[in-house]
Formats: structure tokens, C-alpha cells, sequence
């Protein structure tokens, strides 16, 4: 038998190609799930800007600290609660199976190997974010198609299996300049490493500026190819 959610999925799916992804499409979720919906920041431009978005609506926000982030990005993260007066609630990785990651690799493991990357990603951030998603059954984002060329032909609207989640990228075709147009003009707190060249900010240790004519994802694992650097968050069909 067809999953329940996954009918509903369908049905908006078949809403969608009509042109229901209009600005009202949040709204619609948050209604239609009451209570069932959450939005996942990090607290980078595009987060913000859907942050904004959701500010009024039935949406719970989550953050995954994964204990090695930007001390730029704890600051954002205290001037949004300010800014937003929203709850944010926070997801750590299980301290049991992190003491063992690091006693038996040591604490930058994660430069040796893509395997031990990914071990790294797997504990502190993929499944504290199944935690983070139990009981929910609309998971929003703040992803943009220009990020990356894995994302390029991403749905605005997905099924996400792994999870049994409906996903929906509200700004997934907004560009660069759109972002930070909105961020700008509606004052919005932000993290001052945008401004210093970071654009896609993670740990501390696995991210830096990008150099001028570089992708958007250059900073991010910049010791690994380019067709390695996802940490598993966001497995696309």
C-alpha cells in the first residue's frame, strides 16, 4: 500500500505543474501540515532569506551544531534569534559515537581520507538531522540550484525516501544577487564571513574563502574533487 505522505506528495506535485509554486506555496504547506512542517538553517545568506519568509507561519526551524563551527557563525545564530523571535532548536551529535570517531582517528581525521570525511559528516550532521526530522513530514530548505551542478536539475518539490519527507526549496531559482538584494534590504542579520569571500559555510576546518573564478562550492572540502563534496545532507533522486 502507497505510503500516505507520499499521496499527498502527488497530489502537490500535481498542483505544482499547474503553477502552484507561487509565493503563497509556505503558506500552503504550513496549512495543509499543521504543526508538521520544519525548516533547516545554517545560518547562511539564503537561510536568512527563509527565515524571513516563514517568520509568521506554523513552521518549526532547527540547526544542526555540529561543534566545529565559525565562532561568525554562533554570532549569526544569537542575532537571528533576537531578530526573528523565533525558537530554534538545536540538534548535537551523539557524544558516545563521537568520543570514539576522534579517539580511534584523532580530530582532523577528516583531511585523510573522503571515507573518514564522510564518517566525520555522517555523526556529526546526517543523523543528528534524522532526529532533527522525526515526526515531521515537510522538511523546507534553503538550497539554490546555483551552488553546485549536482543541483542544477533539482525539483523545487521533491520526495525525499531516505527520510519518508516531503522537501520543498522555496528560493531553489532565486540568484546570488537576489539573495543579498532581499537580505540587504530587509536588514536581515547575516554572517560577516559572506563578506570576506565564504559563500557555502560549514565546520571550521572544512571550509574557506573561495578565489575569484571558482565555483560556488570551491571552499568547501577544497582538498577533495569536486564530484566528492556532499556530506550527505541532501541525496537528490
Amino acid at each position: 500500500m502507497e505510503n500516505t505522505l507520499k499521496i499527498e506528495f502527488n497530489q502537490l506535485l500535481e498542483k505544482a505543474s499547474s503553477g502552484a509554486f507561487n509565493d503563497d506555496f509556505l503558506e500552503i504547506l504550513a496549512n495543509r501540515f499543521s504543526g508538521q512542517v520544519i525548516f533547516s538553517t545554517s545560518f547562511s545568506y539564503e537561510d536568512q532569506v527563509v527565515t524571513h519568509l516563514i517568520k509568521n507561519l506554523n513552521i518549526d526551524i532547527f540547526t544542526l551544531d555540529t561543534g566545529r563551527l565559525f565562532e561568525q557563525t554562533y554570532e549569526t545564530w544569537t542575532s537571528s534569534r533576537a531578530f526573528f523571535k523565533k525558537n530554534i532548536k538545536a540538534y548535537y551529535p551523539d557524544p558516545e559515537s563521537l568520543q570514539q570517531f576522534v579517539s580511534e582517528n584523532g580530530p582532523d581525521s577528516f583531511y585523510q581520507s573522503v571515507e573518514k570525511r564522510k564518517a566525520c559528516c555522517n555523526i556529526r550532521k546526517v543523523i543528528p538531522l534524522k532526529r532533527a526530522l522525526q515526526g515531521y513530514k515537510v522538511w523546507i530548505t534553503g538550497l539554490r540550484s546555483e551552488h553546485s551542478a549536482g543541483r542544477k536539475e533539482m525539483p523545487q518539490l521533491e520526495w525525499d525516501p531516505d527520510h519518508q519527507i516531503i522537501k520543498f526549496h522555496p528560493i531553489l531559482h532565486w540568484t546570488t544577487e537576489q539573495v543579498t538584494d532581499y537580505v540587504q534590504a530587509n536588514h536581515l542579520p547575516y554572517n560577516h564571513l559572506h563578506k570576506k569571500g565564504f559563500v557555502s559555510i560549514g565546520c571550521e576546518p572544512c571550509t574557506r574563502a573561495i578565489k575569484e573564478g571558482e565555483d560556488f562550492r570551491a571552499g568547501r572540502w577544497w582538498w577533495e574533487d569536486a564530484d566528492k563534496k556532499e556530506c550527505g545532507l541532501h541525496v537528490h533522486q
